[in-house]
C-alpha cells in the first residue's frame, strides 16, 4: 500500500492507517531528514526480527537503532549524561544518530550489544507517528544495490514498485536524500563521530 503524507500537515486518517499497521507488528517505509528506511514498533520484537531478517542485520554484531520523538523521550530507553544531553540538544532535531548504553526499557534483542542508535528526525511525518504510536519506532535505511538507480532509493513511488510486495506500506513523503545521517557514538567520555554524513555536529 502507498500513502501520501504531507510533512507540515499529514492527513490524520491516513495516519491512523498506518499506526494500526504498526500497532499489529507490521512494516513501513517512511521518509525521514536522511534516507527512506524500514521501520517498525522498535518494541515488538518478532517485528524488529523481521527486518533483521530481511535486511540481513545480526543484532548481536550490529548497532540497532530507534527513532524517539524529542528528548524527552530518549533517557526511557537509553542512559543519557549531561554532557550528551547538552550536545544532543544543540543537534536534534537533526540529521544525527547518538549511540548510547541502553536501558532496560528496552526487549533483550537490543541488549546484545548493550547500546543503541538513537535518532530524532528533523522529519515531521515520523516524529508524527512516533507521538501517536507511543512507542519508539526501528529505523534502518533500505537496502541498496550499486549498480541500481538512485531513483529506487528517493522516489517513493519506485520504492513501492520495489518494496510494495515485502512491506506493509510505503509512505510517500515526497523525494528522499541520498546522504545518511551522521553517526555520534556517545557510550566514552568524548563523543566521538564514526561515520560523518549529513549534518555537521555542532558542539
Amino acid at each position: 500500500m502507498l500513502i501520501k503524507l504531507y510533512e507540515d500537515n499529514p492527513n490524520q486518517r491516513e495516519i491512523d492507517k498506518v499506526i494500526e499497521v504498526l500497532r499489529n507488528g507490521g512494516i513501513v517505509i517512511y521518509p525521514t531528514d536522511t534516507l527512506y528506511a524500514f521501520g517498525c514498533d522498535a518494541l515488538n520484537v518478532r517485528a524488529v526480527e523481521k527486518i533483521c531478517e530481511f535486511k540481513g542485520i545480526n543484532p548481536q554484531r550490529n548497532n540497532l537503532s530507534i527513532i524517539c520523538y524529542d528528548l524527552s523521550d530518549i533517557s526511557e530507553y537509553a542512559k543519557v549524561d549531561t554532557t550528551t544531553f547538552k550536545l544532543m540538544r544543540k543537534n536534534l532535531p537533526g540529521p544525527f544518530t547518538f549511540i548510547l548504553n541502553t536501558t532496560s526499557t528496552l526487549p533483550k534483542i537490543y541488549k546484545n550489544r548493550k547500546t543503541v542508535g538513537i535518532r530524532v528526525p528533523d522529519n515531521n511525518i515520523i516524529r508524527e507517528l512516533v507521538s501517536q504510536l507511543g512507542n519508539p519506532i526501528l529505523t534502518t535505511s533500505l537496502i541498496a544495490d550499486d549498480d541500481e538507480a538512485e531513483e529506487y532509493k528517493t522516489d517513493p513511488e519506485l520504492i513501492h514498485e520495489k518494496w510494495g510486495d515485502i512491506v506493509d506500506i510505503v509512505i510517500d513523503g515526497g523525494y528522499g536524500g541520498l546522504e545518511p545521517s551522521t553517526i555520534i557514538d556517545s557510550t566514552n567520555d568524548l563523543p566521538e563521530i564514526t561515520r560523518q554524513g549529513k549534518g555537521e555536529l555542532l558542539y
